[in-house]
């Protein structure tokens, strides 16, 4: 069923997602339209809700220039977390259940992290490519990695397996 947010825009809405992600630039806002629309027919409340919050971001975003829908995505589900995180620590589950709800859904649109085994080896392949040996090629290392990772793995999560790579 091809269902149209404008005309010059057809998705098919049972493809897979990660599909309908790589048509074309900036078709991660069309795409969150086009799931809001659906989720408001629905009736998801709390879908809808985080669905205009990051369309928001993005729109921001592409005002400002910017225009990396990719990394407004991280960074946003960045700070859902830690805002769950937060208000756990501050006793208050309702508020932290709906936070991760939020980065739940925003997950959604971006690409699957990478295993633990994958970042592994970037990280085993980056050290042997730069030669690094002490915790002062860190640096080398992380931007090798981060690179290689392309916004599919967490900065501190590669931070610490770059660590325990150089033995630090």
């Amino acid at each position: 069923m091809a269902v149209g947010v404008r005309q010059d825009l057809e998705l098919d809405v049972a493809a897979p997602l990660e599909e309908r992600l790589e048509i074309e630039p900036r078709v991660a806002e069309r795409v969150l339209r086009l799931e809001r629309r659906l989720g408001e027919g629905a009736g998801e409340r709390e879908r809808v809700t985080a669905l205009r919050m990051v369309l928001s971001e993005l729109q921001k975003d592409a005002k400002e220039g910017a225009g990396d829908e990719q990394a407004v995505l991280r960074r946003e589900r960045k700070r859902r977390r830690e805002s769950e995180l937060a208000y756990r620590e501050a006793g208050r589950d309702d508020l932290a259940t709906a936070e991760a709800y939020e980065a739940e859904t925003i997950e959604a649109y971006l690409p699957a992290e990478l295993s633990d085994d994958e970042l592994d080896r970037l990280v085993v392949s980056a050290v042997a490519e730069t030669g690094a040996s002490s915790p002062r090629d860190m640096g080398m290392v992380m931007k090798q990695v981060m690179a290689a990772a392309g916004g599919r793995a967490d900065g501190k999560r590669v931070s610490s397996k770059v660590k325990e790579a150089l033995g630090t």
